[in-house]
């Protein structure tokens, strides 16, 4: 029942106390939902998936539609890491921003096959594209780290892939997207701090203390020392 929950709890942070009518149709406050969702999960890379793209003999651009996502999932917004099966195991895929992969890699008039070794991605959001160098010379199978779009939610039978504790920012979001809607200015600036402290929140909680840097929103523990401050002494 996630879908009818975040109806709830939006609805509530839009008529509290309750109106004697309904302030919005439920339609809209589903489609603010989902505009919640995909805003949410493109700003903490919160819904991921080692998902597999099938690489053809000669090809050397594959579009994010074709990495294969799993149920809930309705496409890629960026990739993280590249590795493709060899063996009985995998061999990680160097990245390279393309400027640098168009000059050195695609700067060849007579293109080398082989086995995939240094990948770059070309097209941005979910029309983006992945270049790979050289371009396979078999049919191989890469594994792509791949930061995903959520799937709409159209009843409560749809897969939530947005894991906890990030869905306590959607409410917000779309309460924040529903305020815009009516003109509502104050409420909307009011739900959409709210909206950043849950959504920090949840990566703050997600985040382990092993190797936070890993993941998006962590600061940058060396950052006091790169700009040269010096921490203050007790006493």
């Amino acid at each position: 029942m996630v879908l009818a929950l975040y109806q709830t709890q939006t609805t509530q942070l839009l008529q509290n106390p309750a109106a004697t009518s309904s302030l919005y149709a439920t339609s809209d406050i589903t489609s603010y939902i989902n505009r919640a969702r995909v805003q949410l999960a493109g700003e903490t890379n919160c819904v991921r998936s080692y998902a597999t793209l099938a690489l053809t003999y000669g090809t050397q651009s594959y579009a994010f539609s074709s990495v294969a996502v799993p149920t809930g999932v309705a496409g890629v917004f960026n990739v993280r890491g590249v590795t493709v099966n060899l063996a009985s195991g995998q061999r990680w895929l160097a990245p390279r921003p393309f400027p640098y992969f168009q000059l050195y890699y695609l700067n060849n008039p007579v293109p080398q096959l082989g086995l995939p070794t240094v990948y770059s991605q070309f097209g941005q959001g979910e029309s983006g594209t992945l270049y790979l160098n050289p371009a396979p010379d078999y049919g191989y199978t890469a594994n792509v780290d791949a930061v995903c779009v959520p799937a709409a939610l159209v009843d409560d039978t749809t897969v939530e892939v947005i894991p906890a504790p990030f869905t306590e920012a959607v409410p917000y979001y779309a309460a924040y997207l529903a305020f815009l809607s009516s003109q509502r200015a104050a409420d909307a600036d009011r739900m959409w701090r709210e909206y950043q402290k849950f959504a920090s929140r949840g990566r703050q909680i997600s985040n382990g203390e092993v190797n936070p840097g890993q993941y998006v929103q962590q600061p940058d523990p060396t950052r006091a020392n790169k700009l040269g401050v010096q921490a203050q002494q007790g006493g």
